[in-house]
């Protein structure tokens, strides 16, 4: 059974990582795909790829931190014949810099990435969602609720914590309009950005890092992509029709300690 037949889903940062999962679950589902990110080349090699589920795919190179990205989205949207049924806010920015030393360029980078842009895109996409009474997946993250030590977060947290509070009091707003929100933190995945937060470690930082995942995920190991796109695709999917306003963690039981 196909959970997402005849949806059409809205993907950002869908060339990568987490976001590539998501969409490779979703198209295995029967979901038509909007994806977007910042390197044409790369959603090009995605979408060769995803092409094998007979799905209709719309690729858009952008920068979603600004204002005008998101009118280029719509415009394509529009132009493709397409109305969004699903979003998945997954694009962000993680840069652990400590509160001294984050400028306000670096601030601004990551509220306008990490939240900023979630609330203009959904909102950017509002009547389909109320049309569609479709839903919103925001992607969150431990470091909404949870420091760890040697990870100076501030920029990064806040976003987070900001994002949480719009899925729920979107959630809250749209409930009679019959729109779901819900956000789903993972713990540390091995995605990209993980990989390259590591490099800019040294050897003692690594074996710290790697010992620490040892110490405190109970299961010992962090996340891979495919671990947040099987809950994306029930919370996207009329499974989970009764549920909006959660926040899930998928964490390997991170946040149990």
């Amino acid at each position: 059974m196909n959970l997402l037949a005849s949806k059409t889903a809205l993907i950002t940062g869908g060339s990568d990582g987490i976001g590539f999962a998501v969409a490779t679950a979703f198209a295995k589902q029967g979901a038509n795909l909007v994806l977007i990110a910042r390197d044409p080349q790369k959603l090009a090699q995605r979408e060769k790829f995803l092409i094998q589920y007979n799905i209709d795919i719309l690729c858009v190179a952008a920068d979603i931190s600004s204002k005008e990205s998101v009118s280029e989205i719509v415009r394509q949207v529009r132009k493709k014949g397409m109305e969004i049924d699903i979003i998945v806010n997954n694009a962000g920015i993680a840069r652990f810099i400590p509160f001294a030393d984050t400028d306000e360029a670096m601030l601004d980078y990551h509220l306008n990435l990490n939240v900023r842009s979630p609330y203009l895109l959904t909102q950017a996409f509002l009547k389909d969602l109320i049309s569609s009474q479709g839903n919103v997946i925001n992607v969150s993250s431990y470091f909404a609720r949870r420091m760890l030590p040697d990870r100076p977060s501030t920029a990064y947290s806040l976003t987070k914590g900001a994002l949480e509070s719009f899925t729920k009091a979107l959630a809250f707003e749209l409930g009679p309009k019959g729109v779901r929100v819900n956000a789903i933190a993972p713990g540390t995945v091995a995605t990209l950005q993980v990989e390259t937060n590591m490099n800019r470690l040294d050897d003692h930082g690594k074996e710290r890092f790697n010992a620490m995942i040892q110490s405190i995920y109970p299961l010992q190991r962090i996340g891979e992509p495919e671990d947040i796109a099987n809950l994306s695709i029930f919370l996207a999917s009329d499974q989970a029709k009764w549920i909006t306003g959660g926040i899930f963690p998928v964490d390997g039981g991170l946040t149990t300690n």
